[in-house]
């Protein structure tokens, strides 16, 4: 091994053809417990051992979704879509500011701390009735509550984050003359970064939670509405699809925060776990 790559991680260090092999090997392994279980199932349907009015096999899922998506799929998904990501970046925006002057600042968090344990503890479905009396059956409401859902996440893990930061780079910081501001750019944020991620993945998992609690309530489109409409007129499948939906939309949403993650925290040298080959 040369010089110039002996310094490097174990999965930097290998050859590119070689690291392409083991990214699609992981991809492959990635996909093989949920083709497992779309397997057993499918036996187990077909062979009458679960009935099919409660569970429907994959394979009439699959269907389902073909027909879903020749109709009014899109419909649902734009709506649903649409109300994450504006749920989402209210509510992280606002997570983001508080936990930088709460995480900042001990007196704040005397004032604000509080009040926020207090409400994080409430669950989704208590906000609902209250939010609509206040804000009525209208989008306001729905994207309301999804803030709230993405809130609290993104706010716990910004305050770690900046707490859990070594005193001792801030201590070099201050030692070499930074300004507040430069002390920031330079110390505290990049050090925080990887909480603030793991605080927004956790959000945007919260917001998608929060969108069905919001969608089945007083919903006229969304994939919380097709959940609801599977429910009242006894169709699973519907529901196993709209489910489905679902994570699938959570996982991209999730991916690409990931990615994002991975481009702005590209210089940590971190462990990645073992891989079978170690």
């Amino acid at each position: 091994m040369s010089s110039k790559t002996k310094n490097l991680p174990a999965h930097l260090a290998l050859p590119a053809p070689r690291r392409l092999n083991n990214a699609w090997r992981l991809r492959l392994k990635a996909l093989a417990l949920p083709a497992l279980i779309i397997l057993v199932l499918e036996i187990v349907v077909r062979v009458g051992w679960l009935p099919s009015y409660q569970m429907p096999a994959p394979s009439d899922i699959a269907l389902t979704l073909r027909d879903l998506a020749e109709g009014a799929l899109w419909k649902h998904i734009s709506a649903s879509l649409l109300r994450v990501l504006l749920g989402f970046a209210i509510g992280a925006s606002l997570a983001l500011v508080f936990a930088a002057w709460v995480g900042l600042s001990r007196e704040a968090e005397a004032w604000l701390e509080p009040t926020f344990a207090g409400l994080r503890s409430i669950p989704s479905l208590a906000w609902v009735p209250l939010l609509l009396l206040w804000l009525g059956i209208d989008e306001t409401s729905k994207i309301v509550l999804i803030a709230i859902g993405a809130f609290f996440p993104v706010y716990l893990n910004g305050v770690a984050a900046i707490r859990n930061i070594d005193r001792k780079l801030v201590e070099v910081g201050q030692m070499y003359g930074f300004s507040h501001r430069r002390l920031v750019q330079r110390i505290l944020l990049p050090a925080a970064l990887p909480g603030l991620f793991t605080g927004l993945r956790s959000g945007m998992s919260l917001a998608w939670m929060f969108l069905v609690a919001a969608e089945l309530i007083a919903a006229t489109k969304g994939l919380g509405y097709l959940l609801s409409d599977g429910r009242e007129t006894s169709r699973p499948d519907i529901v196993l699809a709209a489910i489905i939906v679902l994570a699938l939309l959570g996982k991209l949403s999730d991916g690409l925060l990931a990615s994002l993650e991975k481009r702005f925290l590209a210089w940590r040298d971190t462990f990645n776990g073992h891989s079978a080959e170690d």
